[in-house]
């Protein structure tokens, strides 16, 4: 009877255990960045608190389920702490929070790991990039982020390596040159890590480079696969993963001749990468072609797969499961690298699950993330080199001007109406938030291309130059410029609410939180808090740089914060001549951290104008300055400005003394003195005689300003 008793009160003890246990499994399990998996990215919910991906979840919805700040308390928010960085570039990082730690990324590829309640830094890993690398990058040399996997932290460099350091301690675990190091090709993009293999695209399709997509082993580096998004330039096998594809459907989209075979064709996946861990299918963004005029690229014409696509293949493999194309014939830089959104929606009496982009070339596109099928697609803001998109072929209805025969001032430009910066989806509102730009460029065909390998090769004339010249027509179009942050409804297919930036076209990346509320930096240096449904301003801040980086936040302690990062750069800041709201020395780039009741601040910010005095005479003919314009518009605007007019990242060339001396000016040009600091020498790409063209163009310019600065009612130039 005693055993019976023992038996019986055991198998209860064992049964009340085992409860506990299920219980206790029951509940989120605290994570560290050795705990970092697949299964917590998937069940990143149930850890609302910390920021475990790029977009947080697999979705990349940028949106927090944290809700302690809310429209009630926003306006109490202020800085908790910030942290200097090591670069003085664009800062374009999303921060990932996970223990109590923060791990991000400023120019140069330069990680940290900091305390993510002090801004204590715990460690830091320069991979020491050679600064001569930064004249192919297009766009300035940033980086967006890293991935954590199993007590990794993964890091993509500016010059085309894929290292794993780590988390703890930040030393190199493993390191993979991914790109022929020998050809322009950079990364600028934040890995991802799906079911163990590590996914990383590159740049480079503006100076001539073929793109691709490589799945790298998480714990060891060896390479798994790799999908290309162009064809073989002699449209032969690759032993690659996509060669079926290419045989079977995308080589017959490329003529067989034509500059592609030397530029490479382009499609560089340098950014979009999400993944569907149900229906087990990661999507790939592609980019522009090389070069961009397909006139040259591809002269019979066709479709070019698959540059400017949405591409769907499965992880573990690289198999080919489908592809959109959002610009067939790609002309204009109008990559579909842009951010991608996955959402369940329901649209009627149906849930779809759905995919969801805002590329470059103005049109909103959602997707069934099954099957490619095209559910809609409308322009989310005002454009002209299409009417629509044709919703029996998904193929955009294009304006036949806008494939400038004849120079054509085209809205979108190059860089888009939606760049890079994240978009955000609240599940709250349904509503998506798009960062958008109005920014027109002139094109014009280039009669005389010839392929220079390692330079900029877009075949695009930009001796007519970005915007127009004629005072008045350029004036017109400066006045068009202007960001939104738009609030679109992807059921009823059109905005909720805009909110609008009046000749401020470079407003950041969005984060949507649980709070009802929308955060968004801007290049004038401010920080704001919208209404998530209504978009009314709630709060704002200065942050002395433009923060223009996908916001973040997190919790520690109880407390909730909003985390983002800031500098100046990035494309439209280091290309652009547009008025900057200030300028001062290039101090490095921050993080910046605020919480309800923070009461840090921000040392004094010192701004200075230029001393507008030319540092020589004019000299040359006209033609010589008209030349000299011409190299300029091909070689140098990228990072100097549009006019030779830097926006402040960058040494303004109009008032620098180095060009006053013809000597010093080859030294720095043609010869490189200094590109241990970021300015390569374009030695094989600028003759002596081009640079010195190049240098009266400058000098001419400044003499241009320095009397204009005297008539500050005359049209801009």
């Amino acid at each position: 009877m005693r055993l019976s008793t023992a038996i019986v009160a055991g198998a209860a003890l064992l049964a009340l255990a085992s409860c506990g246990k299920k219980q206790e499994a029951a509940a989120p399990q605290a994570l560290t960045a050795a705990t970092v998996d697949g299964a917590a990215i998937v069940n990143a919910d149930q850890h609302p608190g910390l920021w475990l991906s790029y977009g947080r979840t697999y979705s990349e919805q940028h949106y927090s389920p944290l809700k302690k700040i809310d429209a009630s308390n926003v306006g109490q928010l202020g800085l908790a702490w910030y942290a200097d960085l090591d670069a003085n570039r664009g800062m374009e990082s999303s921060p990932l929070v996970v223990d109590g730690v923060m791990y991000v990324t400023s120019a140069w590829s330069i990680v940290y790991a900091l305390d993510a309640k002090t801004g204590e830094r715990k460690w830091t890993f320069d991979p020491k990039v050679d600064k001569a690398r930064g004249q192919k990058a297009c766009c300035d040399v940033v980086n967006r982020g890293v991935a954590i996997w199993k007590g990794k932290v993964y890091v993509g460099t500016i010059d085309g390596r894929l290292i794993a350091l780590d988390a703890a301690t930040g030393k190199p675990v493993w390191e993979k040159v991914t790109v022929d190091q020998s050809k322009p090709y950079t990364i600028t993009g934040a890995p991802r890590v799906i079911k163990g293999k590590v996914l990383i695209g590159q740049g480079g399709a503006e100076y001539g480079v073929r793109g691709y997509m490589t799945a790298y082993d998480a714990e060891t580096g060896d390479q798994i696969w790799r999908f290309y998004m162009a064809p073989n330039p002699e449209k032969k096998p690759d032993g690659a993963v996509s060669d079926k594809i290419f045989a079977d459907k995308a080589n017959a989209t490329w003529d067989d001749k034509g500059e592609w075979t030397e530029a490479g064709g382009g499609g560089t996946p340098w950014d979009a990468i999400v993944y569907d861990p149900d229906l087990d299918i990661v999507y790939i963004g592609t980019g522009n072609g090389s070069p961009w005029n397909r006139r040259l690229r591809s002269p019979s014409g066709g479709d070019n797969l698959f540059l400017s696509s949405i591409v769907a293949l499965k992880p573990d493999t690289g198999e080919y499961v489908w592809h959109y194309q959002t610009t067939p014939g790609e002309s204009w830089d109008y990559t579909a690298t842009q951010p991608i959104i996955l959402a369940d929606i329901k649209f009627g009496d149906t849930v779809r699950k759905v995919l969801m982009q805002a590329p470059k070339n103005g049109f909103f596109y959602v997707l069934d993330r099954a099957t490619g099928e095209l559910i809609s697609a409308d322009a989310f803001q005002d454009i002209n080199w299409a009417t629509g998109v044709d919703m029996k072929t998904g193929r955009p209805i294009e304006n036949p001007a806008a494939r400038y025969q004849e120079p054509f001032l085209t809205i979108p430009g190059p860089l888009g109406a939606h760049n890079w910066h994240p978009m955000a989806y609240s599940p709250d509102t349904g509503l998506v938030y798009i960062p958008a730009h109005t920014i027109p460029s002139l094109y014009a065909d280039m009669q005389n291309f010839e392929y220079r390998p390692g330079f900029w090769n877009t075949g695009t004339d930009f001796s007519a130059g970005a915007l127009p010249t004629e005072p008045k027509a350029r004036a017109a179009a400066l006045a068009g410029l202007e960001g939104q942050l738009v609030a679109w409804d992807p059921v009823a297919r059109k905005p909720k609410w805009v909110h609008k930036y009046p000749a401020d076209p470079w407003n950041g990346g969005i984060l949507a939180t649980a709070g009802g509320l929308v955060f968004e930096g801007a290049l004038d240096t401010r920080f704001r808090a919208f209404d998530a449904a209504t978009g009314d301003v709630k709060w704002e801040i200065d942050t002395q740089y433009p923060a223009l980086s996908g916001p973040v936040s997190y919790e520690i302690d109880g407390v909730q914060y909003i985390a983002t990062t800031a500098g100046w750069g990035t494309s439209l800041p280091l290309s652009g001549d547009f008025a900057l709201p200030k300028l001062g020395s290039p101090d490095n780039g921050r993080v910046l951290v605020y919480k309800i009741g923070g009461t840090a601040t921000l040392p004094p910010y010192d701004t200075f104008p230029p001393d507008p005095t030319p540092p020589a005479a004019d000299f040359g003919s006209q033609q010589m300055v008209e030349h000299g314009k011409d190299v300029f518009f091909r070689n140098c605007m990228v990072c100097h400005g549009e006019s030779a007019k830097s926006g402040g990242i960058t040494p303004d060339l109009r008032w620098t003394m180095i060009a006053a001396s013809k000597d010093d000016w080859k030294d720095i040009v043609v010869d490189g003195k200094y590109a241990h600091s970021g300015m390569a020498g374009f030695k094989g790409g600028i003759s002596p005689p081009d640079a010195e063209a190049i240098r009266a163009y400058v000098i001419a310019r400044a003499h241009e300003d320095a009397s204009r600065a005297a008539q500050p009612d005359a049209p801009p130039k």
